[in-house]
């Protein structure tokens, strides 16, 4: 099963020479387990930590089924409609598309806020294939009759634990009561929790599961640092680290965007090329930046959280964590930046006293111990400290145990979309 190749998931010819063009001949895990059965036109809920290949999980079954059906979309629709929580991640989404569907006829169109809506609507007057977009911009354009959702045979939610973690409940509520019942709707997400859940439950018809364990993500493959320090050091313990030419490409996470926008200062003050990204600059100005980034004009990109799931940008050598994120999954999402597509890399967190605890529980929910490359832990014990979180997933554990999975929603009564949707509008 591990040596099977995109041609032996049955994908349509134009499509595997896009992929033989990418140099892509071998799916991975979630792919492997996921395109089978979107191919078989069942609901998907997919669960794998970013920089798996979710994309692909999902996208090229999609192009494979909207190639075969091969109907002109009618005017102000879309066949097929992606929704991901923040622009980055849509446009990546979209760019990703336009490379498996270069040898098709299809139209994708992003949605986005941030930017113009009249070209958006413009684009959506004669019909698309696929609409990619955020919750908000779509609301948007659907209340204004620009956008029409009645005729979508695929309804992806892409990292819907982000989707809801931004607010982005009340909108995807009302877009999927404009759906229409007998679609096949895919969620992907990188942590199930009880939220996320009940939105499958509410969205999907007897879904599938499909599972890769963070084991099979090889978190090994990011070696793991921590450097104690004052806060009012961190940004000399930067430009020190920084002076290393092995960091060829590093993305700096901050808590805030003030923060943010004072280390990039800090840093082109200093002589570094680096840019900021996040969710106080237009959109356009975050499209620039991220687009130095990639380019190699700039070799820091320094950002907040928002970002964290939608930078997709080949040979990250380093993430650095100035301030401890609040949340565990965060900290799995930064650090994942690197690392992508079987490469290694390092990810280096700064902490100071008051961010030890933080840490201790990092450590303690994904069952590692991080290498102290520098100064020395408060000696003050944090055995005590609360903790949360009890009987969530381990966001990376060491065990080897888990295995991907799929598994079927079981032999229980299917139900109709109409009852579903009113178990979304009471969940809600």
């Amino acid at each position: 099963m591990k040596d099977r190749s995109f041609r032996d998931l049955g994908l349509a010819e134009p499509v595997l020479r896009a992929l033989s063009a990418l140099n892509l001949t071998h799916p991975t895990p979630i792919q492997q387990d996921a395109i089978p059965v979107v191919l078989d036109g069942l609901d998907v809920v997919g669960v794998a930590q970013t920089g798996t290949g979710k994309t692909a999980a999902f996208g090229l079954p999609l192009l494979h089924r909207l190639a075969a059906e091969s109907r002109r979309p009618a005017p102000r629709s879309a066949r097929a409609l992606i929704l991901a929580p923040t622009r980055e991640l849509a446009l990546q989404i979209e760019e990703s598309l336009r490379g498996f569907a270069r040898h098709l006829r299809l139209r994708i169109c992003p949605i986005l806020g941030g930017v113009a809506r009249r070209p958006q609507a413009s684009r959506l007057a004669g019909g698309v294939d696929i609409v990619v977009g955020t919750p908000g911009r779509v609301v948007d354009l659907m209340s204004t009759d620009e956008l029409r959702l009645g005729s979508v045979a695929c309804f992806v939610l892409d990292e819907a634990d982000r989707m809801l973690d931004l607010g982005f409940a009340r909108d995807i509520r009302k877009i999927a009561l404009a759906l229409p019942d007998d679609r096949q709707t895919l969620m992907f997400s990188a942590t199930m929790p009880a939220e996320v859940t009940r939105l499958a439950q509410a969205l999907l018809r007897d879904p599938v599961h499909v599972a890769v364990s963070k084991t099979d993500v090889a978190p090994a493959a990011i070696a793991q640092q921590v450097y104690f320090v004052a806060n009012a050091d961190k940004r000399g313990l930067l430009n020190r680290l920084l002076g290393d030419p092995d960091i060829a490409r590093a993305i700096v996470f901050t808590r805030t965007k003030h923060g943010a926008n004072r280390v990039a200062k800090h840093l082109v003050q200093g002589g570094t090329r680096a840019e900021a990204i996040h969710g106080n600059k237009s959109q356009s100005a975050r499209q620039g930046s991220l687009a130095r980034f990639r380019d190699g004009s700039a070799r820091v990109l320094v950002a907040t959280d928002i970002a964290a799931r939608g930078i997709d940008v080949a040979d990250v050598s380093h993430v650095i964590n100035f301030d401890l994120p609040v949340e565990v999954d965060s900290y799995v999402h930064r650090i994942g930046r690197t690392a992508r597509a079987g490469a290694s890399g390092t990810a280096i967190t700064f902490c100071d006293a008051a961010e030890h605890a933080a840490l201790r529980e990092i450590e303690r929910r994904t069952g590692l111990t991080m290498t102290v490359a520098g100064g020395t832990p408060p000696t003050q014990s944090c055995a005590n400290t609360p903790r949360t979180g009890k009987g969530r997933p381990r966001a990376g554990g060491q065990t080897g145990q888990d295995k991907p999975t799929v598994t079927h929603g079981g032999p229980r009564k299917r139900r109709s979309r109409v009852g579903q949707r009113k178990g979304f509008q009471a969940a809600a």
